[in-house]
């Protein structure tokens, strides 16, 4: 096994740290010493459960070295007939079994148009049972944190589909990763929320881009805090664009933490400089002078 100094970034530190996962930044630094991705279960002694989640976390966390493709087959999706739902249901123990769990999930039976959808779920996107059973799972949850107590529509639940397929996401490892990054992703939101002093709405489109923007920037929250009250200062109230504006300038020079915030802040200009300086110096000459005067005293007295 490699093992060599390393040094991570403050995003990669950032990023381990928010997972919450020990095993996944175990997982990293194995990695990042230049070791070989099939041989870490071995070295490092996991389960091939635990490795797995552990990929899996580093995966969603865009730390994996060789990031999963999805190829969406090239052609269009089938238009799945009332006749393949009812093979569906007769053959396939798996596919009963899922609809009945879905239908649970969402309280209701599901019209023929929506076992459709599930068809295509398993038969054209290629996702597990399991794995679809955690994805209407985490669009329920997703809807309830926006303050709504309906269900999601299968229209709805299939657009996430399509983006977990796109990702990569057919394992419940990865299932579960995902969800926790997002999980924690909604929890930063709703304290960059409450930092702005937003409350009783959710944040428009555009609003939501910015947030996501500079939560992708990896500011901590009191970076975010001085550039809401500097925005607040200059322009009397909250304007996203001009609050973006200084933290684009920020990152721009890689300032993301208060403290660098306030150390990049005291670091004096040239101007400055050359104004320190002449200080000093005429600090000097006075006191120089001072001297002059008070020795011609003692000689005249």
């Amino acid at each position: 096994m490699n093992t060599k100094d390393l040094t991570l970034s403050q995003t990669e530190i950032h990023k381990l740290l928010s997972a919450g996962s020990g095993d996944a930044a175990l997982l990293h630094l194995y990695l990042q010493c230049g070791n070989a991705p099939r041989e870490a279960e071995a070295a490092l002694g996991m389960s091939q459960a635990r490795y797995s989640c552990a990929a899996a976390t580093l995966r969603q966390l865009g730390l994996w070295p060789e990031e999963s493709v999805y190829l969406r087959p090239a052609q269009q999706p089938p238009q799945y007939t009332e006749e393949d739902v009812t093979q569906a249901m007769n053959r396939s123990e798996e596919f009963r079994l899922l609809v009945g769990e879905v239908q649970r999930t969402l309280g209701r039976i599901l019209t023929t148009e929506e076992l459709k959808i599930l068809l295509s779920f398993r038969n054209y996107l290629d996702l597990p049972a399991e794995v679809v059973s955690m994805l209407v799972c985490y669009c329920k949850e997703r809807l309830r944190r926006k303050g709504s107590n309906r269900n999601p529509s299968l229209r709805t639940i299939e657009k996430e589909a399509y983006a977990w397929a796109e990702q990569g996401i057919n394992t419940l490892e990865e299932a579960a990763a995902y969800m926790q990054a997002q999980n924690a992703r909604y929890t930063r939101t709703a304290n960059l929320m409450k930092l702005l002093q937003i409350s009783g709405r959710s944040l428009t489109p555009a609003e939501d881009r910015y947030a996501q923007a500079w939560l992708d920037m990896d500011f901590d929250s009191q970076a975010l805090q001085m550039a809401y009250e500097k925005t607040c200062l200059n322009t009397g109230g909250l304007k996203w664009p001009y609050m973006n504006k200084i933290l684009q300038s920020w990152h721009q020079q890689n300032l993301h933490t208060g403290a660098q915030i306030q150390a990049g802040d005291k670091k004096p200009t040239p101007q400055a400089q050359r104004v320190q300086a002449g200080t000093a110096a005429l600090g000097q000459m006075e006191r120089e002078a001072i001297a002059r005067m008070l020795r011609e005293q003692e000689q005249e007295g």
